[in-house]
């Protein structure tokens, strides 16, 4: 069984709902950090130019954590269905292998630290 690094760019105010998706898998350990961002869109979204605003750079999340490979494609699903509002600025999930990882305070290394 190995593990997955999933890197998840989100719309800030679905960070409640990614977190209770991950609960729901028995996940509980993720980093969350504030980010701007614009992807294909280039930052142009409906809700700017309304107000005529030109933003080019997006208020986004990063969320960062580890899963186990048996589990991804659920929680792929899940997170396509209960994070995307169908507009241009969802976000993206970046998934890549962990070839290991190590408990700073004890040394401890690989999936038995998770």
């Amino acid at each position: 069984m190995g593990m997955k690094k999933i890197e998840v760019i989100i719309r800030p105010e679905k960070l409640d709902t990614l977190k209770k998706i991950l609960a729901r898998n028995e996940y509980s350990g993720l980093t969350v950090m504030t980010a701007m961002g614009c992807g294909h869109q280039k930052g142009l979204t409906k809700e700017f130019s309304e107000i005529g605003l030109d933003a080019n750079l997006l208020p986004k999340l990063y969320v960062m954590t580890v899963i186990w490979e048996e589990d991804l494609e659920d929680i792929l699903a899940e997170i396509r269905e209960k994070l995307s509002t169908g507009n241009v600025g969802d976000g993206k999930v970046f998934i890549s292998d962990m070839q290991d990882v190590m408990r700073i305070r004890t040394g401890e290394r690989g999936e038995k630290i998770l």
